[in-house]
């Protein structure tokens, strides 16, 4: 009997998230035109949109989002590489204001390029900037997020400092605390009143998904089957990803947030060599071209990461 008990509860927390799998909405996110050859390892594009779709007004003011319904732009682009040898898995954030070529739209924003072209067009953006060919896509909207969190009963974070924000809408003192999912939200969105500004805001969101994904693999969410359906269920429902994602993307994309909370991953920015200088698009990020092409040297060749290389933790180097 005790024997067929743990059998039955080992299919219901394999077949759950198969079943959640079955339920995302896939969407055709891969670049034409010419691409990157084949590199080492996987890239998988990981993108945090303010879409507010499918949130009532009543919903949106609840989570202090406000805003239209209709349209939505970038609030996190994310990286995620994982080597096929040794050395950590990276999260690499891309800050949206950054100032590159877009294919067939000269230089702007990287964030112009889902607005204007969605993932395909982000995704064939970032390859060319990178060379790094994308294997997979992710993308979840704000209200997406909050449910997420929500579902897990809240997640724990060390918050480094007191964050009040009203464009935000929060109001948090620092110290370890566990936050539902309209004060999660407005933490990993957070900017104005960060003195690093969309940098500090990149640096909180990656530390956050390590935070979800460290308490979505603990026993108080696995071992309790309403809570394991509901997070393996709300995730599903919340994400749009790529036809060519699979359930391995998929995971290994999860492993890499959760590592990071562990610091078995890396957790970096995109070099830059300045946070404010004066574009066509108006003031905009730029990358350190250099230190920037090392980097995703090192990771399409596959030479194996330990230590955040110079220049990955969001300080400028100048210019």
């Amino acid at each position: 009997m005790a024997l067929a008990a743990l059998l039955a509860w080992l299919a219901f927390v394999v077949v759950t998230p198969l079943h959640a799998w079955s339920q995302v909405t896939r969407e055709d996110t891969t670049p034409t035109g010419e691409r990157p050859a084949d590199a080492d390892g996987s890239t998988y594009l990981l993108v945090g949109s303010d879409s507010r779709e499918g949130l009532t007004a009543e919903e949106r003011e609840a989570l202090g989002i406000g805003g239209n319904a209709s349209g939505k732009r970038t609030d996190s682009i994310i990286l995620v590489h994982v080597p096929s040898g040794s050395g950590k898995p990276v999260l690499v954030s891309v800050p949206r204001d950054s100032y590159l070529p877009i294919p067939g739209e000269g230089r702007d924003k990287v964030n112009a390029a889902f607005a204007i072209g969605g993932p395909r067009l982000l995704a064939a953006t970032l390859e060319q900037a990178t060379g790094l060919p994308i294997d997979g896509y992710v993308e979840i909207g704000l209200g997406g997020f909050a449910g997420v969190v929500d579902s897990l009963g809240g997640v724990e974070v060390c918050v480094k400092r007191d964050i009040q924000d009203d464009k935000a809408g929060i109001d948090l003192t620092k110290g370890c605390q566990v936050l539902d999912g309209r004060n999660a939200l407005g933490y990993v969105r957070a900017r104005y009143s960060d003195p690093k500004g969309d940098l500090g805001r990149a640096e909180r969101q990656r530390q956050f998904l390590g935070a979800v994904m460290k308490q979505a693999a603990t026993p108080s969410t696995v071992l309790i089957p309403w809570r394991w359906w509901g997070f393996t269920h709300t995730a599903a429902s919340s994400v749009v990803v790529g036809e060519d994602t699979s359930l391995l993307d998929s995971y290994r994309i999860l492993s890499t947030m959760r590592k990071v909370s562990s610091d078995d991953a890396l957790s970096l920015v995109v070099p830059l060599s300045s946070t404010s200088t004066t574009t066509t698009a108006g003031s905009s990020v730029i990358w350190d071209e250099a230190r920037a092409a090392d980097l995703f040297t090192m990771l399409r060749e596959g030479e194996p990461i330990v230590e955040p290389p110079p220049g990955t933790d969001g300080e400028p180097s100048g210019g």
